[in-house]
């Protein structure tokens, strides 16, 4: 399996990139590969994380709509790689918090975070998502900026409006309880009251939204225990 996350622009730094991969290392027990897309030049990150350069189609790309994570879909990209087996894709805010193999250990083509989203009618969330090598090319052939702007979208178009335009059927890990994975005061999560606990069952916690984790360091122990370097 091959763990991907993509670093962009000013919002995160080299530090979250290896906190990130830490916090995998530490709760996925099989083998895999660490692969950072970039637009880069990152220096000072562990020796087994592997850089490649973000190559898109313009510079609109690399705004909030995040539509440079697409090229996960790209078979080139994967041929390029020797991506041959699963693709789990990560973001950088998400908080990997106790053991992961079994949400990544089935034989899905796909699978997207589901339900964690409060106001977007949308049902997808890229906060995390898996795709097998070689399937669902169609997202990434089929795109492009013109075409991913006619499709219905919230406040603007992103990536996660063209998954749910071109795979609306996708299967998913229902976000709460039901899978593990949360969204820090989203649905699903246990009450806004005590948001400073970290629910039962959580695997990985993701930042969906306007809050980030450095927002809330200093507040929950839980964030510091996961959130760090080492093992």
């Amino acid at each position: 399996m091959t763990v991907v996350s993509w670093l962009w622009g000013d919002k995160y730094s080299h530090i979250d990139v290896a906190k990130l991969f830490a916090g995998v290392d530490r709760n996925l027990r099989q083998h895999r590969r660490f692969v950072l897309f970039t637009d880069q030049d990152i220096k000072g990150l562990p020796k087994d994380i592997e850089l490649v350069p973000i190559k898109d189609r313009g510079y609109e790309m690399m705004d909030r709509s995040c539509f440079c994570r697409l090229r996960i879909f790209d078979r080139d990209t994967q041929r390029r790689l020797g991506l041959t087996d699963r693709i789990a894709c990560i973001d950088l805010d998400a908080i990997v918090v106790d053991q992961i193999d079994d949400l990544f250990n089935n034989n899905e083509d796909f699978l997207i975070l589901t339900g964690a989203n409060s106001s977007n009618p949308n049902p997808f969330n890229c906060s995390v998502m898996m795709l097998k090598a070689g399937k669902h090319h169609e997202v990434w052939d089929d795109f492009t900026l013109e075409v991913a702007k006619s499709v219905p979208y919230y406040e603007f178009p992103d990536d996660q409006g063209w998954i749910w335009h071109k795979l609306p059927k996708a299967k998913g890990w229902r976000c709460g309880v039901d899978s593990g994975i949360y969204a820090f005061q989203k649905p699903g999560w246990p009450s806004v009251t005590l948001s400073d606990r970290l629910p039962f069952n959580a695997k990985i916690v993701c930042f969906v939204g306007s809050k980030k984790p450095h927002q809330y360091v200093d507040r929950l122990r839980w964030l510091r225990e996961n959130w760090r370097l080492g093992k």
